[in-house]
Parts: C-alpha cells; structure tokens; sequence
C-alpha cells in the first residue's frame, strides 16, 4: 500500500477510552469529535503497527514481558494489518486516534496481554515516531517522483540541445539561448529539491521511541535496539525533546515549499509558452481543459493548478509554524495540528510531480516559432559588442554604438543580421564583414560555451551531469 493511501471499508468497531482512570473518560459528544483525529492520522496506520511490532519485540528482549507475549502481541498486529488491508476491518472514525483503536484491536483479539504493548511507551512518543516513519517513507516516494520528473526534462533538453530560443530577463527579450539550456536549468533545480529532501530525511530518522511522555521511563529497556529493528539512524537524546520536537517536519514542509516554488515558476513558462502571444509549445490534450463557452479555447489548467497549489502548500508550513512558535515544553495537544497540514502538503506537492512529468513529456515544441521569436528582438546586441570589443574597443564604447545600431536597424525595419555594412561603418569605421558571423544566431549560441553556458556542448554536458547525479 502506497503511503498515502486511505485503509478501505469494512465493519465499523467501537471502543472505551483508553485513557480513563482518574476521571470515568466520559465527554460530550461534541468534545469528542472537537478531539478525534483519527479521521486523518489513520493514514499511519501502518507505522503505527510497525512502530509497535518493535517495541513488543525490545520488551522481551529486556525481559519485561515474555517471548511468547511478544509472540503474541506480534501476531495480533499483523493480523490486524492484514485486516485493514484486505478490508476486512474498517477503522472506526468514532475512535479517538489510529493509536488507541490499534490497541483496543489488539486487546479484543489476544486478550489481556494487548495491554501489556503500551509499558515504557506514551502517545507522546508514539505519534512522534509515527510521524517519523511515515515522513520517510515519504521523503523516499517524492525522491523517486522528483528523479523521474527530472529525467523527463532531461530527456528533452537533449532533444532540444540546439534548438534556439529567446532568452528572458524582466520578460524581455535578451539573449539567444536553446530550450534544451532553459529545461536544464529546471533539472538543477529539481536536483537540490532531492538533495535537501535528503538531508531532511537525514534529520528525521531518529527514533524518539522510549521517550515516552517526555522524561523516559523507570523499566531498563533498549531505545538502541528499537531503532534499530525501525531502520533508524539513531536515537534522540532528550527525551523532552524527543516528543516535542517537530522540526523533521518543518523541514520537510519547507523542502517542499521550495520545489512547489521551482514548480510553480515551470509552470508558469508553461502557461506563457503554450499561449498564442508565444506559441512555442503546446501541452498535450490530456494536461488540458476546454472552455464552457469558447470553443476555441485550450486551457493550461493542469499546470495552473500547480501553480495555484504551490501557495496551498506555502500556508501549511506558516501554519504549522505558527502552531508551534508559543508552545512551552514538552507535548501539547496543540501538536496534533501538525499532521493535517503536513498530509496535505505531502499529497500537494507529490501529486504535483507527477502530474508534471507526463506534461513535460508529451508537450509538443514549436521549434521555428522560438527561432522567428529568437529573430526578433535583436538579442545578438550583445554579441555585437563583444565583437567590437574584440576589434579594441572598450566595452561601454561598443555598448552604445551596438545600442545605436540597434536603433538604426529598427528605424529601418531590419535586423542586426540584414543591416547593410556601410550602415554599421557609418556608426563606427572598424566593422568589417567579420559583423555577420558575430551576429548569426547559430554562432551566438555556438560561441557561450563558458562552463554552463547555453552552447549545445555545454547543454549536454549539463545532461550528463544531471543524469550522472541521477544515478548516485
């Protein structure tokens, strides 16, 4: 079962609190539903059981229950997996989290010794590694969709290693580059999207795991052990801090909000390039809508939604934000706010790379529209003054004369590439033909071949690259 993935329908349980002793555990109804968040953390439902597997297992190692209550304990929680799996068993919306269902389960099924799982362990620290499970699990399922999305602009860079483009700066026309260079530049930064969805995942995986409420436990257990039966790196070494840390999860919502940025700003030029006023690509039938009125119409609406999610996601990290910047040590109820604005960010930003992925893939790119735009514009100006340079003058001198020049050239309806050489030696007496190979477009973009210029060998050299970082 993907992550993300809701447990299918089945009977409906009911439960006592778990909690009741001190007071009889009887609240309002409205209390109760106010308190419930079982309706989003039973996505964890896994971790849940997973986590608690081990702890069984790190009992009995330290000899606080026997082999064969873990045994038994073990059996019970797979086969309640299983059952949420298969649907057999519908988790009860009424329960007050996916924790105490999971455990009121068990107890109904293996007996008395179900509630033999919860010794050396609080919910604190139990939703705190539930958390933590299932953020890396996620933070594993992004990387790959991220790496596919990345290999598909890759893909096409390579394809469009020449093909030649305007580049922009202030959305003016300003120097002939390839759309192979323009995709690249979307690879790399997909590339550190990975690399800190990485270091984050590197942070996360620390067991907070015998914590318990917030200052350990008097039973001599293994948190070594525990971990690592979970796969983590390590422990967290203040148990105070185990159960109220959330910055795993600040990050993450930041690494997210980040490559929702990046995303964004791809779709964005996806809007704008797919538009008549550009026409240089036109997004598959299958990534668009129509209109309800226009029949002409052909609407980027997958790639604006991106664009329209990306502040969804910005919101849930000041939310959570906000959430915790007043909150005393250690655990608060307030906590459990951070769940359903990091589930929503997780399934904004993962569904956002998927769905870019196949866009990318089967847009349509209209190769001459972006050379006649590359025509236009005179975005060789600056390779006029280069040339000029290179025949002794200073820069800010053949700046204005190529600034002249250009003026000249639009006055008379033509281009840097079709004005007459007795124009340019009117503006300055050491233009020679050599003028023309200095401002063929071809050559422009063949001679910025600077290390990550816009050359096609400094463009596929930027795919190797890629897809070399690709394959570590």
């Amino acid at each position: 079962m993907r992550y993300a993935e809701a447990p299918p329908p089945a009977a409906i349980i009911f439960m006592a609190k778990l909690w009741q002793g001190r007071s009889d555990g009887v609240t309002d109804s409205l209390a109760d539903e106010f308190n419930s968040s079982v309706s989003f953390d039973k996505r964890m439902y896994r971790q849940d059981i997973e986590g608690s597997c081990a702890h069984a297992k790190m009992l009995a190692k330290c000899g606080i229950i026997t082999a064969d209550e873990a045994a038994a304990l073990v059996g019970g929680l797979e086969g309640i997996l299983g059952d949420i799996e298969s649907g057999k068993l519908k988790i009860d919306d009424g329960a007050e989290d996916i924790h105490m269902f999971i455990e009121a389960e068990l107890t109904s099924r293996v007996g008395s010794v179900g509630k033999k799982l919860h010794t050396a362990r609080s919910r604190n620290d139990q939703v705190a590694l539930d958390m933590r499970l299932y953020l890396r699990e996620f933070a594993d399922t992004l990387t790959d969709a991220a790496k596919e999305l990345v290999a598909a602009l890759a893909d096409r860079a390579e394809e469009h290693a020449e093909t030649i483009m305007p580049g922009y700066t202030h959305l003016q026309r300003a120097q002939p580059i390839t759309f192979g260079h323009q995709l690249t530049a979307y690879a790399m930064m997909l590339l550190r999207d990975i690399d800190r969805l990485s270091d984050c995942r590197r942070r996360t995986n620390v067991s907070p795991i015998g914590s318990c409420a917030l200052a350990g436990t008097t039973f001599s257990t293994d948190r070594m052990y525990e971990a690592a039966e979970l796969g983590f790196d390590g422990v967290c070494l203040n148990s105070i801090d185990g159960v109220s840390d959330r910055d795993f999860a600040l990050e993450l919502l930041g690494c997210l909000s980040i490559m929702m940025m990046h995303l964004s700003r791809l779709s964005e030029e996806l809007i704008l390039w797919s538009s008549w006023e550009f026409s240089f690509i036109e997004l598959d039938d299958a990534f668009t809508t129509g209109s309800s009125i226009m029949p002409q119409k052909k609407n980027s609406d997958m790639a604006e939604l991106i664009r329209g999610k990306t502040g969804r996601v910005y919101g849930d990290l000041v939310a959570l934000l906000t959430v915790l910047k007043g909150l005393p040590l250690a655990y608060n109820k307030d906590m459990q706010e951070d769940k359903e604005r990091v589930f929503d960010a997780c399934d904004t930003a993962l569904s956002s790379v998927r769905i870019m992925t196949p866009m990318i893939r089967t847009m349509s790119v209209k190769k001459e529209n972006m050379r006649r735009a590359a025509g236009g514009g005179f975005i060789n100006a600056t390779d006029l003054a280069d040339y000029l340079v290179g025949r002794g003058l200073p820069f800010r001198e053949a700046y204005k004369i190529s600034g002249r020049l250009v003026s000249r050239a639009m006055a008379d309806e033509k281009t840097l590439e079709t004005l007459p050489l007795e124009v340019y030696r009117e503006y300055c007496d050491i233009i020679d033909e050599g003028v023309y190979d200095a401002v063929d477009m071809d050559g422009c973009v063949r001679r910025r071949a600077s290390l990550g210029g816009t050359s096609p060998e400094q463009v596929r050299a930027a795919i190797e690259y890629v897809r070399g970082m690709l394959s570590e």
